[in-house]
């Protein structure tokens, strides 16, 4: 990661190297954090965030489930976005807001530990490579599961994301780009950090937000899009033998966009390359990033 300039901490700029926390905080002990994952794209009228506000929105919902209070409206932490993006001079790059607990708790019981909330923004590439966005990547199925509703899949929180990574390493450990994780009844949830498509017989499925995964606005804006063009859609509880049967599948997400997946578990999914419909997906979502699409111009949110 190349370091930016500033940083926004609870409502002002810090440098980069000051922006810094105690190491008694809640969060770092016990994982009490909430974020989201948001892209900024260059295109011919300036630098535009996709989906800021519905990324605002879903901070404030999961603040909501874990109970914490957030100082910041929507409103008020979309200009945050924004302003640190025009301080940091970034035409396009992500952007990562996080509420945190910090000092004031030490034990298991929150109450009284300081609500913190920064924003960062860095430029960031593909996040499974640009040999993967064009020719896809390499999948195996975890053998951790993800987690149940113990907890809230639905909400971003820093310490539930412990599961992912033990499925994102034991992949890259066994040569692999990439997790698939199943549920705790074995039918496919997601990806360590994307939602899943698959395609057969013309057909685009994605496992429902029942089974566990996010409902990911990546996720959203390509099933409308597709929909768009007459793709039929379907939310379905999928089983292994469907990633195997499947004819294309990808991955979305706000790090991922839109990646074709070659490979998994050691066969091939179709012939091995992106099919059409991957590749529609792909074309449509980037021309609607970049502001050359001519719908759902309200999912950008300009600088």
């Amino acid at each position: 990661m190349e370091p930016t300039k500033y940083i926004w901490f609870d409502g002002g700029m810090v440098p980069w190297a000051e922006a810094n926390v105690h190491v008694l905080s809640h969060a770092l002990h016990y994982g009490t954090g909430i974020f989201e994952g948001i892209r900024a794209y260059e295109t011919p009228d300036g630098t535009a965030v996709f989906r800021l506000t519905d990324h605002m929105r879903r901070l404030h919902h999961s603040a909501k489930a874990y109970s914490m209070k957030l100082d910041w409206s929507v409103e008020e932490l979309v200009e945050a976005a924004k302003e640190t993006l025009r301080v940091n001079e970034l035409e396009a790059g992500y952007v990562r807001p996080i509420t945190f607990l910090e000092l004031g708790a030490v034990g298991l019981n929150p109450s009284g530990a300081r609500v913190r909330t920064a924003i960062i923004t860095w430029r960031w590439g593909a996040y499974l490579g640009e040999e993967g966005v064009r020719n896809g990547i390499r999948v195996a199925v975890s053998s951790w599961r993800r987690f149940p509703n113990t907890a809230f899949p639905n909400a971003k929180a820093t310490g539930t994301y412990t599961n992912s990574i033990l499925a994102k390493m034991e992949a890259v450990n066994a040569g692999f780009d990439e997790a698939i994780m199943l549920n705790q009844d074995g039918v496919i949830s997601e990806g360590s950090g994307e939602n899943l498509f698959v395609i057969r017989n013309g057909e685009v499925y994605t496992p429902p937000i029942a089974v566990g995964c996010l409902d990911g606005l990546t996720r959203h804006a390509v099933m409308t899009l597709l929909a768009d063009e007459g793709h039929n859609i379907i939310e379905k509880t999928l089983d292994r033998s469907d990633l195997y049967y499947a004819e294309e599948a990808f991955f979305t997400g706000t790090a991922a966009e839109v990646t074709p997946i070659r490979e998994i578990d050691n066969r091939a999914i179709g012939n091995g390359t992106p099919g059409p419909v991957t590749r529609r997906a792909q074309g449509l979502y980037a021309d609607l990033v970049s502001g050359k699409l001519n719908s759902h111009h309200d999912w950008l949110e300009y600088v």
